[in-house]
């Protein structure tokens, strides 16, 4: 029997004494837009019959279990796709002997041509929204999105845009990386009032693979479906129908419609709007803009968790990159790296301090052009080149440079990039000597224990990957006793409404008023004082303080 009833034109599927479908034929699942595993097994009156509203109908109004007691009977429903759409169908129960299945009756249905004048345009709801109306909640929706870093800020801002307005509850549950579910928002509009209800938030079950329940396939990113207390009446199937059931009854919530939160790649979450008014039910025509608005939170939050990807690798590598400092006898050493505002700006600048086997001290700023991974990556393996070149050849700075430059062009992604390598050592009278040559880099600052400055502009040379072989020099300078060495990248400088020599200027100015200060405290406030508040670079910054006596 089922293999002839497999190829009729109508959707057909047998139901149990249970009341359960144990089987169904491919033109019903194509009607439905569902798979077998969302059919078969579950409550043929729960799973199927629904008003022109999509709300349950009384059981007594079915076809499922009684068939078999009550004979041959036809009807109208409206059945639930897949796609969260409702189908206006015509049904014809056939009860038959129960076999070895328990079968005790056979339903067919058919699309209805023209579904009865009573249900086919449902009454509007007393919120429903005009088209303007609609419109201008998506651009509000949008705007508070877009416009904030902090996207689960943003989430409480879009949803004061939708409570009371369309809902008296919202909820939001989100799927973590490792595919947790969280009830991470819980809103509550009462007399216009919105109160975050976090005793209702929380950790939720995992995701069931083939639940058909609406939260569980909005959170597969299956579809979207209207609700009611009614949809959670049954046996539950899974831990997520247990929270939902147990949302309704503490909300009082007695229409929802649920949506996938989904972003361009992956589903982030599902959104609920509950209403607590039988008579305020949803429609379908809802559920399309709640849907909209859904979408709309889904790219929002994917992006959001792209940016905090972003900053953890680059907080990441810079940890793992940037270097623990030498000591050095009589001399101190501090360092402060900032990332940039945007996770996109990633890992250009770095600094590094290492001994040298003769016994000096290399110092090293430098900044590879570009603001992505692709610029922390070459800034890690410029920063290993010079290493060891630096410790293996005992040339001096502008000559390492050099071979640097030639090797980059040939062996490294790297396109352009700056940076100064400096050697700093004792002479035989124990005077502290400075000696660099710099690729393009903005020029050391040189800071006496009294506060006079002057930057160290010699030793200029063209930045790394320009391609020509023009001649690099070293500059030499004599440190004076309990004097201040500042080597920095440009995002402490440099602001797209200001000339360099500003920047430059306001670095001088606040170094000669800190000279006095202790070499962590200098730093600290040279940096706070220094960066442009507009700054969106990352900032590397290398400080050495001479000591005041003989080594």
């Amino acid at each position: 029997m089922t293999a002839a009833l497999g190829h009729v034109s109508a959707g057909v599927y047998a139901v149990a004494d249970s009341g359960r479908i144990v089987w169904v034929n491919a033109r019903a699942l194509d009607l439905l837009l569902l798979g077998a595993d969302d059919v078969i097994g579950h409550d043929a009156h729960e799973l199927l019959h629904r008003d022109a509203h999509g709300r349950p109908v009384p059981r007594e109004s079915g076809g499922g279990r009684q068939a078999a007691e009550q004979g041959i009977r036809t009807g109208r429903n409206w059945y639930p796709r897949g796609d969260g759409t409702l189908l206006p169908g015509q049904w014809f129960s056939l009860p038959c002997e129960a076999d070895e299945q328990g079968v005790v009756a056979l339903v067919a249905f058919q699309p209805a041509e023209a579904p009865e004048p009573d249900v086919a345009r449902p009454t509007a709801s007393p919120r429903a929204l005009s088209e303007g109306e609609r419109l201008a909640l998506l651009a509000d929706t949008t705007a508070q999105l877009i416009s904030n870093v902090d996207v689960h800020g943003a989430l409480r801002r879009v949803v004061e845009l939708m409570l009371p307005r369309l809902a008296d509850w919202a909820v939001i549950d989100l799927i973590a990386e490792g595919d947790e579910v969280t009830r991470s928002l819980v809103v509550q509009a009462q007399h216009s009032v919105l109160r975050i209800r976090e005793d209702l938030q929380g950790p939720m079950p995992p995701i069931p693979a083939s639940s058909p329940m609406p939260l569980s396939k909005a959170l597969r990113g299956a579809a979207s479906a209207l609700a009611s207390p009614e949809t959670y009446d049954g046996p539950p199937d899974t831990g997520i129908a247990v929270e939902q059931r147990k949302l309704f009854e503490a909300t009082g919530i007695q229409t929802a419609a649920i949506a996938p939160i989904r972003g361009p790649h992956e589903v982030v979450g599902a959104l609920t709007l509950g209403r607590t008014r039988r008579d305020e039910a949803f429609t379908t025509g809802d559920l399309a803009l709640v849907e909209d608005i859904a979408r709309r939170i889904g790219i929002a939050l994917e992006n959001a968790r792209h940016y905090q990807r972003q900053r953890q690798i680059a907080a990441t590598m810079q940890r793992y990159l940037l270097p623990q400092l030498p000591q050095v006898s009589g001399v101190d050493m501090t360092t402060r790296y900032l990332p940039a505002p945007d996770a996109s700006h990633v890992g250009g600048d770095w600094y590094d301090a290492f001994t040298l086997p003769a016994g000096d001290t290399a110092l090293v700023i430098g900044d590879v052009v570009g603001h992505d991974l692709d610029a922390a990556a070459g800034m890690a393996q410029l920063r290993n080149m010079l290493r060891a070149y630096t410790w293996s050849q005992d040339n001096p700075p502008h000559r390492t440079v050099q071979h640097l430059d030639q090797a980059m062009r040939q062996i490294t992604d790297v396109r352009m990039a700056t940076l100064i390598l400096a050697r700093l050592g004792c002479d035989a009278s124990g005077r502290w000597i400075l000696r660099w040559t710099s690729a393009g880099h903005p020029p050391p600052l040189l800071v006496d224990h009294d506060g006079v400055t002057r930057y160290l502009n010699e030793g200029n040379g063209l930045l790394l990957g320009t391609g020509t072989d023009r001649p690099r020099h070293d500059a030499q300078a004599t440190l004076p006793p309990g004097s201040t060495l500042v080597f920095y990248t440009d995002g402490l400088i440099e602001t797209r409404r200001e000339l360099l020599d500003t920047g430059l200027e306001r670095l001088r100015r606040n170094a000669a008023a800190l000279s006095h200060r202790p070499l962590h405290s200098f730093t600290d406030q040279l940096l706070e004082r220094t960066r442009p508040t507009d700054n969106d670079d990352d900032v590397a910054l290398l400080t050495v303080r001479i000591p005041l006596g003989t080594p």
